[in-house]
């Protein structure tokens, strides 16, 4: 397929996936007192973020682990996100996080995103 990471990119794509779902991202959670803290709820985010829906909808849930699943274009988007989340933190967690329950249609966690850096508050 054109545009597709060799097999060694790949591997390297889906070990960076794991270190961050399964460590990386619960231990700066854990530290900075994130919105979210366990695995599964990154790799929910993560995995919606990846393929634009939440990813059952999208992905067999009966064909294995939902990652390796995923083309190469949105594994690549997935681990780019993880990255992101390591860098930015918390607010935006909770801007992917809101936007992954919406599309299960759920409502956001208490106190919601939080808004955009910079934007003034307003007075209740």
């Amino acid at each position: 397929m054109t545009g597709a990471a060799g097999g060694d990119e790949r591997a390297q794509l889906l070990e960076r996936y794991r270190e961050l779902v399964g460590r990386e991202l619960p231990a700066a959670a854990a530290r900075g007192r994130w919105v979210l803290r366990a695995d599964h709820c990154f790799a929910r985010v993560l995995l919606d973020d990846a393929v634009g829906a939440c990813w059952y909808d999208v992905l067999d849930r009966r064909a294995g682990a939902a990652h390796r699943q995923l083309d190469d274009a949105q594994l690549a988007h997935a681990v780019a996100a993880g990255e992101r989340l390591l860098a930015e933190g918390d607010p935006l967690l909770r801007e992917l996080d809101a936007r992954s329950l919406r599309w299960r249609g759920k409502p956001p966690k208490r106190g919601g995103p939080l808004p955009p850096a910079g934007a003034a508050r307003q007075a209740p």
